[in-house]
């Protein structure tokens, strides 16, 4: 889409929605707080932006010609996604306020580059343009990325803050697990389908 104010508008609805990436960001909210956690905001910003920018320009109509790809890219995403969820729900127990090592800038990175919303933004809201025509939106999205990630950020802080006695750390962990643990199940059973049809 071309319109900056279309383009805004969905990217803001797709980013705000839960996913991997948010999980992580609310997790790390929870336990580490806000202000230890913004660091791990523009490794989600490069994730989205190598493979938004990849999956236009390279990907894409790559993909297109062997739809094999597409489907070897789903498996890898969902192993990948199954293996951080099951990471993360063994480290919980480890999880307490004022740590972030659970949540690290490597891996809400690699959990932000195979984040299933990747392939709505490349596909559907990024216009098909070429990669020098795409930097102007890439910018416009990495600013509402960022705002998004602080948002995620801070609800997980806040819902920490008022009711510690529920959202203790290793449940918010926990949470983040079973969020990407059912993402890596859809991305699993996608990658299945496309194999058999």
């Amino acid at each position: 889409m071309t319109d900056p104010f279309a383009f805004v508008l969905a990217c803001l609805a797709l980013l705000a929605a839960p996913g991997p990436t948010n999980a992580l960001f609310a997790a790390a909210g929870a336990t580490a707080g806000p202000r230890a956690s913004i660091r791990l905001v523009p490794a989600a910003v490069a994730g989205y932006w190598i493979t938004i920018l990849a999956l236009v320009t390279i990907v894409g109509p790559v993909a297109g010609a062997h739809p094999a790809i597409a489907t070897l890219l789903k498996t890898a995403a969902s192993l990948w996604l199954g293996w951080s969820a099951i990471a993360l729900w063994r480290g919980a127990g480890r999880a307490r306020p004022g740590e972030a090592a659970l949540v690290t800038p490597a891996r809400l990175f690699l959990t932000t580059l195979i984040n299933p919303k990747t392939l709505v933004f490349a596909f559907v809201i990024f216009p098909p343009e070429g990669f020098f025509a795409l930097l102007p939106y890439a910018a416009l999205f990495g600013a509402i990325a960022a705002a998004t990630g602080v948002a995620w950020i801070a609800l997980g802080a806040w819902i920490a803050g008022s009711r510690p006695d529920v959202a203790t750390p290793v449940r918010a962990v926990r949470l983040a697990a079973v969020t990407i643990g059912l993402f890596a199940a859809w991305i699993g059973i996608a990658a299945i389908g496309g194999a058999i049809s």
